[in-house]
């Protein structure tokens, strides 16, 4: 096995991470909805999860761990991810957000901060922010 074989299959579970963690929060209900649905296949194309794969951690998502990336930047990429999700998904109660919550801890946030973090971010992605908007937003949130 080749070098970059092991870099691809590292970064391809990560990416298979991801994706289960925000599976996670659209099965949240018990339902993925057409339009976390279409999310998904949006998101499982960016994040280069094959169709196969896809359709295993649908199955299996609860059995990926949500692994931090070492990058505040990135760790705030997933997380507007996971807030999009939530958006589509009409925040159909306080569990989601707990779960968010949960899942933002699993990122890396620190658990006193948490709260406060998902909160803003799921405004930033209400008001229709970029990517680049949002991670500006939520850095600037701790000055």
């Amino acid at each position: 096995m080749s070098f970059s074989d092991l870099f691809d299959s590292g970064f391809k579970r990560r990416n298979e991470d991801h994706f289960a963690a925000i599976v996670r929060v659209a099965m949240d209900d018990g339902v993925i909805t057409p339009e976390e649905k279409a999310f998904l296949d949006r998101l499982a194309r960016n994040l280069e999860v094959n169709e196969h794969d896809y359709k295993k951690i649908l199955k299996e998502y609860k059995s990926h761990p949500i692994n931090p990336p070492l990058s505040y930047d990135l760790r705030l990429e997933r997380l507007y991810d996971l807030a999009r999700m939530v958006y589509v998904d009409n925040i159909k109660d306080e569990h989601e957000i707990v779960l968010l919550g949960k899942i933002g801890v699993g990122l890396g946030f620190h658990p006193e901060n948490v709260k406060y973090i998902v909160d803003k971010a799921l405004t930033l992605v209400k008001n229709g922010v970029d990517l680049d908007t949002f991670i500006t937003e939520i850095k600037n949130m701790n000055r």
